[in-house]
């Protein structure tokens, strides 16, 4: 991954996360490693661990950023989810996509982005 691209994955957590911040969620961590794979945003929303996955892009010549959760990464998304669900059985989990688009200025929140 080249400077810019992980210049711009740090600048578009960082606003994912002011985003969520002000909708009233709970930081946990930021680029949290699991056995299975890393986390860019984990947050609490009430009783519920949320999985944010962050995707942000400069232009939209090669599809919006949302449509960049494919299919593999959906995977790990869902690898996640269960790795965390076994650390901890009692909280429930969701995954979630925040969606930057810098051209725009748009930020679009995807609730339960993925699921099994």
């Amino acid at each position: 991954m080249t400077f810019q691209r992980q210049e711009l994955g740090k600048a578009g957590e960082d606003e994912a996360l002011k985003f969520l911040l002000d909708k009233g969620f709970l930081l946990i961590g930021r680029n949290v490693h699991l056995f299975c794979g890393e986390i860019d945003i984990l947050m609490k929303n009430k009783n519920t661990f949320v999985i944010v996955e962050v995707k942000t892009k400069t232009d939209s010549s090669f599809g919006l950023a949302q449509e960049m959760v494919n299919y593999r990464k959906k995977h790990k998304l869902l690898q996640l989810a269960k790795a965390l669900m076994q650390k901890y059985p009692k909280i429930n989990v969701r995954i979630d996509v925040v969606a930057i688009d810098k051209e725009k200025g748009d930020i679009s929140h995807f609730i339960s982005a993925v699921e099994e």
